[in-house]
């Protein structure tokens, strides 16, 4: 197979890492990373690096790249690089395997022409700053910090569509679509719109982008490390404990020392982007802010803090997985490429060699070697179901492909029950509720009185 690449995907703390230099061992493979974090030099604890004794002697490219001083890198920046490191490793007779925690990373590496519909915001703990040209810093997008019926307003000068499809209170998504118009020159809607055609229209456009557009740039492998949502929770728990034994309050107060410098020396340094936005750090800032003012209750914080942490990795957990099961999901089932995504159950880390590393060498094996892959809903258990309802998820999308994607969400307003609804199915199952029909019984009755009174005051006239 001619440029072949492996990637590895999954929620944290589900042992991709792992999985990566295991394959990278067998296959005489070299590692990329795929995590926006980690691309920064230092801090291993806090950006949960593999430990370099644990790596086997695999070459990690992208791992310890950047100084904490250095811009965060956008997307653009991240898809260039990673791409041409998978080019040098093919050229060494290597197999590239890329590993991704910032999943919104790694798609735009795996697919031709990722649209800014598909990366604005992610299920990163850096959000949407990796962006280029953070939009907050751009004379004239100030409308962007604006109440969000500030923001709506706009949006209705500019792109009306997409304004009639969100909710006054959805201001995370009115702002998005602001963005994106003030990032392009375009209309939101009309971006989806293009992005729409050309999934619909395939070509042989040998560009990046154009008919191109959502499909694999290298015939690729995914593989899912997956797990059961409350295993994976003890999990993650549990490692924060490890994490704070090992030494993740030092890591984080050498960050807060330079913060401090730099603020001292009239260099504040912006915190809402890049590592300053870190799990675990962000979360330790109160405790070091108490320690600095002789707190009483600092101990007290910091174990408030420490219990911010565990609920923050979750939270990120949760978000990467829905990244998966939504958008890369989507991604490959529009490229046609489901057959070469695995999910693999890491739900039992004490069975690891059975349901993770031994198949996912056989699923290796047979894709470098050309051999037909098996099913992959018969991988396991877990596998089935998950794969399964998203084989129902697309089957309901794929039923709607005929209508425009944007008009098919626009927002409709109920003037009698003072609601607005998005989506026509939102609206008829609302039409067929309980609370609008008891509203136009109401209606009905106070017509039917008001007409007896108007009959009445006729008679009597």
């Amino acid at each position: 197979m001619e440029q072949p690449l492996v990637t590895i995907v999954g929620a944290t703390g589900t042992g991709k890492s792992k999985l990566a230099v295991d394959l990278a061992t067998r296959f005489n493979g070299e590692i990329i990373n795929g995590d926006a974090m980690q691309l920064y030099r230092g801090l291993p604890i806090i950006t949960n690096k593999i430990p370099v004794d644990e790596r086997n002697g695999i070459p990690h490219h992208l791992m310890d790249f950047i100084g904490l001083e250095e811009e965060p890198w956008h997307i653009n920046k991240f898809r260039n690089e990673c791409l041409q490191q998978i080019r040098e490793v093919h050229a060494r007779g290597k197999l590239p395997i890329l590993v991704g925690g910032t999943h919104y990373y790694t798609q735009s590496v795996l697919f031709h022409g990722a649209l800014i519909g598909e990366t604005i915001g992610s299920e990163s703990p850096e959000s949407s700053d990796q962006e280029e040209d953070s939009p907050t810093r751009r004379e004239g997008w100030e409308i962007l910090e604006a109440p969000p019926s500030v923001m709506l307003e706009k949006l209705r000068e500019v792109d009306p569509i997409m304004a009639a499809r969100w909710h006054p209170n959805e201001a995370r998504k009115i702002r998005r679509s602001l963005e994106i118009y003030l990032k392009t020159g375009k209309p939101a809607s009309q971006v989806y719109a293009e992005q729409h055609r050309q999934r619909q229209s395939p070509g042989d456009d040998d560009g990046d982008g154009g008919a191109l557009t959502g499909r694999l740039r290298f015939p690729t492998l995914v593989l899912w490390v997956h797990s059961e949502r409350e295993k994976l929770y003890q999990r993650l728990d549990g490692r924060v404990d490890a994490m704070m034994a090992n030494g993740l309050v030092d890591e984080a107060k050498s960050m807060w020392n330079c913060l401090r410098e730099k603020e001292r020396r009239g260099r504040p340094v912006d915190t809402t982007r890049g590592i300053w936005v870190s799990i675990g750090f962000k979360e330790l800032r109160p405790y070091f802010t108490a320690l600095e003012t002789d707190a009483t209750d600092a101990e007290d914080i910091k174990e408030s803090c420490v219990s911010s942490i565990k609920t923050s990795t979750r939270q990120y957990s949760s978000r990467q997985t829905k990244w998966i099961r939504t958008k890369l999901w989507t991604a490959l089932a529009d490229s046609h490429a489901k057959s070469h995504f695995f999910v693999l159950d890491g739900t039992d880390v004490s069975a690891w060699e059975q349901t993770v590393a031994g198949p996912s060498e056989r699923l290796v094996h047979s894709f470098l070697s050309g051999e037909r892959l098996p099913d992959p809903k018969t991988l396991s258990p877990l596998a089935l179901e998950t794969i399964s309802e998203r084989e129902r998820e697309e089957a309901k999308r794929r039923g709607s492909a005929d209508q425009h994607p944007v008009e098919k969400l626009r927002q409709i307003t109920c003037d009698i029950c003072k609601k607005t609804m998005t989506g026509q199915e939102q609206w008829e199952i609302h039409l067929r509720g309980r609370g609008h029909r008891r509203a136009l019984a109401g209606i009905e009755r106070r017509a039917k009185r008001d007409e007896y009174f108007r009959q009445k005051e006729m008679a009597g006239s």
